[in-house]
Order: structure tokens, then sequence, then C-alpha cells
């Protein structure tokens, strides 16, 4: 069984060839064929997992001793680590349904929590107004909310880099205080040079169409809502690829641990096989068919006879940003009852403690006991990353006590792991260097780049479980799949076009119903339509006479001086028509606009929270 049970629909930008449907005779031909999958992560074992479905036997190539990539669960004694803190969280049911196929009961439904250390205290995350406002203090949250006014009134004209695109959005002041150093923590570079396009890729912005949706939805009910709960593994994310392991071995398959590639031999159009390092030996491994979530820039690297050089250059300008957890065992039962820590204060290195009790209650082996999990992101090969173990540890142990959440003569033991390339960093030169990159790629038929890593783009790992589907059944069944498309937004799988006829239907009328109107235009309108019925209504009764000429129309004699039914008085009931006329439908106009406005003014505060919140969740 495959980790999505049934066909998915084509990705948002597919080719000018129609996606051709599985057949029989199509999975009995790719199945002579020999496939060779370069990583054991989630997208190179979902693809391998996608093959076996089809009847094809692949080959996947893993360099390190356990499944799971970045994804993995490292272990120390008994206790269970995750590199990262990797949450089970998808729109597509297909992918929740595999999920809950593979693992069944190990599969947990765990409720989430976290909070933020900032300026030496804990805000509860998402935010809460007034905990915020107790933590800030009066004085500095009106500076953020005047902050966040001056850059409604003038913004940046021009979002080119991540400082840019929060600023203009919640102002600078709290931008300073919520993204700026947790950012260029994780991401080792100035925000002023991290573009926008990460945030934007991510993050959803306000539309049209949410707008609407915010006026048709019932007070209370939000347009984007944080993950309260969330699915998790047992024992970690990794049991999840070691089940997925075991299936693709019971179906055929080899998975071969400890197997780096480390050259990788073409010629122009395809690749020919992959030289196979392991226990110091090298072996060619042939194929016809490739599959590779290794990173693009090391794929690139190992090209034998080397790629061109402005393809080298590309390569060598595109960046990684490395993770290294710190795993400390702690003598507490309950330390604090966060999921994760965000740490923004300056003051320390961790970026992100993990409380892995507080996941799964058997990641640890006695309950006594706490598993902690402290993040530091940094370069391989600088000061932090080439740091002793037992300096790291004893670090980490500063650093905990120094925020406060456990004293360091209560940690009674520790170690270090290591992920390279765990994030792929979208500096000012990546987009260009990827785009020579991938139309170089592209260039071969029987090879697809896969995964956060061969991508080099930042998804989730349902989305990268994705991208080995889609890349398994281009090369077994010729089928037509955009995986550079795939995003981090479940509209990436919408190919039916009726509904995007919908939404452009729907944006239409959001313009309509939020348009403002012409006070003026629309006075003047009135006046016209009310002084031309009022002259008419006076000629008409004068003509129709009668002992007392309109005497219900007269009454307005009363209000309008001079005004009387007859033909001497029916232009001045023009002029007095025109002019009520006029008043009623500029004071209309006026009054409809500040409601408009007055009510856009709380949607926007509404749904920029949920941005901000759903912002915070994804540095």
């Amino acid at each position: 069984m495959s980790v999505v049970s049934r066909p998915i629909a084509a990705p948002h930008r597919p080719t000018s060839s129609p996606s051709i449907s599985p057949t029989a005779p199509q999975a009995a031909l790719a199945s002579d064929r020999r496939f060779v999958v370069i990583g054991g992560g989630p997208a190179g074992l979902t693809a391998a997992h996608e093959l076996v479905r089809l009847g094809i036997k692949p080959l996947v190539l893993e360099r390190d001793a356990t499944v799971g990539g970045i994804a993995r669960t490292e272990t120390y004694k008994g206790f269970h680590f995750d590199m990262g803190g990797h949450r089970f969280f998808t729109k597509s049911e297909q992918v929740r349904t595999a999920w809950h196929e593979i693992l069944g009961a190990d599969f947990l439904r765990r409720p989430r929590l976290s909070r933020i250390y900032y300026r030496r205290r804990f805000f509860h995350y998402p935010l809460r107004p007034l905990d915020t406002l107790r933590n800030i203090g009066l004085f500095e949250s009106v500076l953020m909310v005047l902050s966040y006014l001056r850059w409604q009134i003038y913004p940046h004209p021009v979002e080119e880099t991540f400082e840019q695109w929060v600023t203009n959005r919640f102002g600078k002041r709290l931008f300073d205080a919520f993204f700026k150093t947790y950012t260029e923590k994780v991401w080792g570079i100035p925000c002023s040079e991290l573009k926008a396009e990460w945030a934007a890729q991510r993050i959803k912005d306000l539309s049209l169409k949410a707008i609407l949706r915010s006026f048709l939805l019932p007070p209370g009910e939000t347009i984007t809502t944080l993950v309260e709960e969330f699915h998790y593994p047992r024992l970690g994310p990794g049991m999840m690829w070691s089940a997925v392991r075991k299936r693709v071995e019971e179906e055929g398959g080899t998975v071969r641990l400890g197997s780096g590639v480390s050259r990788i031999r073409w010629e122009p159009g395809r690749i020919e096989s992959v030289v196979v390092r392991e226990d110091g030996r090298e072996e060619a491994v042939g194929g016809t068919d490739f599959i590779s979530s290794m990173p693009v820039t090391e794929f690139v690297k190992r090209l034998e006879p080397p790629a061109p050089p402005a393809v080298l250059e590309a390569a060598g300008s595109l960046k990684y940003r490395d993770l290294l957890t710190v795993c400390l065992i702690v003598d507490e039962a309950d330390l604090f009852p966060d999921n994760w820590i965000y740490v923004h204060d300056p003051s320390v290195k961790v970026a992100r403690i993990q409380n892995f009790k507080n996941w799964s209650p058997d990641m640890v082996p006695d309950a006594g006991k706490t598993g902690l999990g402290l993040e530091y992101f940094c370069n391989e090969g600088d000061s932090l990353w080439s740091m002793a173990d037992a300096d790291l540890v004893e670090l980490g142990k500063r650093e905990l006590t120094q925020i406060g959440l456990a004293r360091g003569k209560r940690v009674e033991d520790g170690c270090v792991f290591r992920v390279p390339n765990s994030y792929p960093v979208y500096d000012s030169a990546y987009r260009a260097s990827l785009d020579v990159i991938r139309e170089f790629m592209d260039s071969f038929r029987n090879c697809r780049t896969i995964g956060r890593n061969g991508l080099h783009r930042y998804n989730n790992q349902d989305h990268s479980m994705l991208t080995g589907i889609y890349a398994a059944r281009d090369l077994a069944l010729e089928e037509k799949h955009d995986v550079w498309s795939v995003n981090a937004d479940d509209e990436y799988h919408e190919e039916i076009r009726e509904p995007r006829r919908a939404d452009a239907l729907l944006d239409k009328a959001a313009v309509q119903l939020i348009e403002r109107i012409d006070p003026v235009a629309l006075g003047v309108a009135g006046g016209v339509v009310c002084g031309v019925l009022l002259s008419l209504a006076t000629v008409v009764l004068v003509l129709k006479g009668g002992p007392v000429v309109g005497p219900n129309l007269a009454l307005l004699g009363q209000y309008l001086p001079g005004y009387s039914v007859s033909l001497r008085a029916s232009p001045l009931g023009t002029v007095y028509g025109g002019a009520v006329g006029f008043l009623a439908g500029w004071t209309f106009a006026r009054v409809r606009n500040i409601t408009t406005y007055l009510s856009l003014a709380v949607i926007r505060r509404r749904l920029s929270w949920g941005l901000l919140r759903r912002l915070l969740e994804e540095i």
C-alpha cells in the first residue's frame, strides 16, 4: 500500500502534456526498469513506497545509519529525541489517512502548547492580548500600536526582504520584538537580506476573498486558525519512516543504510549510474531511472563529468542552515507544560527548546525524568558546530538555568546530534541560482529531484512526501507533474477549472462589496432624481385639479419656504428636491463608506493576528 492510497490530482503547474492515467501495461513495463532512489527521508521513502505500489522494486540508498533524514528520531540511553520537532499535520486527507493506516494506534493525537521567551518573560503563544500587555507593559504596547498604524499609512512601497514584508503588516516595533532576533538565530543572516519570498511562500497574504468571507462568516468564526492539536508517532517521527521502510522491503524493495552516493555519472539528457561508498568501498550502481532527495547542491557537485561552469557556480551560491540539538536528560518529572518554547531573547544562543515528554510520554523510559532538546542553528564548520560535545552540553545546562526552566545540577546527562542541511536559505542570490539549477536538472529525462533539500525549498513534511509521489509517477507512468511547484498550501492540488472561476467571481464580488462610493456622484444622482420627481408630481397634481390641489404634497410648504402645488412653484420644487436628494445621497455614501472602512479595519485586525500567529509558527 502506498503512502497516498489513491491517485492524486496533477499539480498546479502541469506541463502542456496531459496526465496519463496508470494502466496495467504501463506498470508492467515500468517494473522491468531499475529505479534508484537517493535518500531515505520522507521524500525518498515515499517515492519508493509509491513505486512498490506500482509493482516496481526500487533500490533506496541512504547515507546515514537510520532512515528519516532530517525527520529522524535519535535515541540515547532509552530516551528518544526528535531532530527539530516534527508535528504531523496536513491539509491532504490522503496523506492524513495514510499516516493513520501506517501506524494505527501508535499515531497519537496530542495537545499543543508553546510559549515565547522574550525579555526574561514567557508569553503565551498564540499571543493573548492581556498576557502580552501584562508582560510588555502599557507604554510599549501603545508604541507597538502606533508603529503598526504608521506602517499601515506609509508602508514600504516594495517588499523584497523579510523585514519589509513583516513591517508592512505588523509595524517595525513588533517586528523588532517578535521576529528579528529569533529569525536571525534561525537563518544566520540579517532579516534585511532574507527574501520576502520565504514568508510569502509559507503564509498566504490577505485577499479580497478572505475579506468577503469575513463579511459572510458568523462572529467568532476565524478565517485562519492555528492548529491547537497535532498527531505524533508514539516514539517520534523516525517510527513512521521505519514503518514505511519495512513496507517497502516487504514488497520487494531494498533499502541500504550507510550507503552514500559519492559520484553521479551522466551524459546529456540522462543519468547513467551512481557510485556508492559503503564501509570504505566504492561500488557502481546502474539504473534506468533515478529519484534524488539529496541536497541539489551536492548532486550537482558530484556529477561526473563535471556540470557546466554556470551550474556549478549556481550550486556553490546556494546555502543551507544546519541544526545542532543538545539533548539533555533532567532528573525532574515535570519541568514545564509546553511542547516547545521559542527563545527570542538575544542573551542566549539557543533558539528553541523541545520537551519531548510532552510530545509523547513514551519518548522517555522513566516517567520521573524529562528529555529536552535544545536547538541551535548554525553553519557547518563554524565555532558552534565545531564545539566539543561536552562543551555543548555545558552550554545547554547554563542557558537552561539562565532562562529559568531547570537548574543545571538537575541535568544528569546529555548528548549532541548534528543535522546538516536542515533549512534551505532564501538569501538575496538564491532565486537566480536556483533557476539555473532547475533548468539544468529538468534536462535529465530519467531523473527527478525531490524533497526539501532536493528542491531547495522550505517544504513541510507532507509536501516533501507529495514530491516523492509525483516524481515516482512521472518516471514510472509518464505522468506530467511539476514537483518544483509543490508549496506549503493545499491549493496546490486544485486542478479543476470550475473552482478557479468561482474564486474569480468571489474576488469580483468582494471588489464590488468594498469599493468606495463617491458621495458627490451619489448626491448628484439623488438630487436629479428627487428634483425631477417633485417637479413632475407638482405638475401632475396641478393638471389633475380639484377643490384643493395636492393637499398632501402641499404640506411640504411648511418645510420648504415658498413652495406650493402650482405651476409657478414647480421650478422651486425642482430646486428643493435636488437639494434634499443631494444631501440624502451624499450622507448615505459617507455613512456607508465609514461603516465599511470600520468593518474592514476590524476584519483586517483579525486576519493580521491570524497571519502573525501563522508566521511565528512557521519560523
